[in-house]
């Protein structure tokens, strides 16, 4: 069901005018980048934006699990009230261990084959062509092998239509 299972981590891309970081909050159900907040540092305020977005969104169900690294900034007193206001249960990987939030990093690694991974000019060019390719490309056009080959925006469609026949 969507809603109830997300992955999160971060990551950066490069540019002329030093880095961009971005974090994600990825629904497991339908696997639909469902968050995300980008900027020129890694603080807390980062992974929160991004949980905040999912949470505005209507993308997330109550008691709902996150799972993310043991990252400082998921492991903030700040995120983890935060979490606990948006009725959301905290998950932690295994220290050293990247295999636990593998949907996460396999989503990152898609990022960066498919936008390139040529440093460009500004933040604002990097952040544009981020959000166009998660908004455009990869929640409504690409196709998922890990949900049936189809795209993440089919996959919630049809797990909510099949909530509501069951209804």
């Amino acid at each position: 069901m969507p809603g109830l299972k997300f992955v999160g981590d971060i990551t950066y891309l490069p540019t002329a005018e030093g880095l961009l970081y971005l974090a994600t909050v990825i629904d497991l159900c339908a696997r639909e980048v469902v968050g995300w907040s980008m900027a020129d540092h890694m603080r807390t305020e980062l992974v929160a934006d991004a949980i905040r977005m999912a949470q505005a969104g209507g993308h997330t169900a109550g008691d709902a699990i996150f799972h993310s690294d043991r990252g400082s900034q998921y492991t903030s007193n700040q995120f983890r009230s935060l979490l606990g206001e948006l009725d959301i249960r905290q998950s932690t990987g295994r220290t050293g261990s990247c295999f636990d939030n593998a949907a996460a990093e396999s989503f990152f690694v898609v990022l960066k084959a498919e936008i390139g991974t040529t440093v460009r000019e500004t933040r604002t060019q990097a952040r544009q062509d981020v959000f166009r390719w998660i908004a455009e490309h990869c929640n409504r056009e690409r196709l998922h092998s890990a949900i049936g080959y189809i795209t993440p925006h089919q996959a919630r469609v049809r797990c909510h239509q099949r909530l509501d026949l069951a209804a």
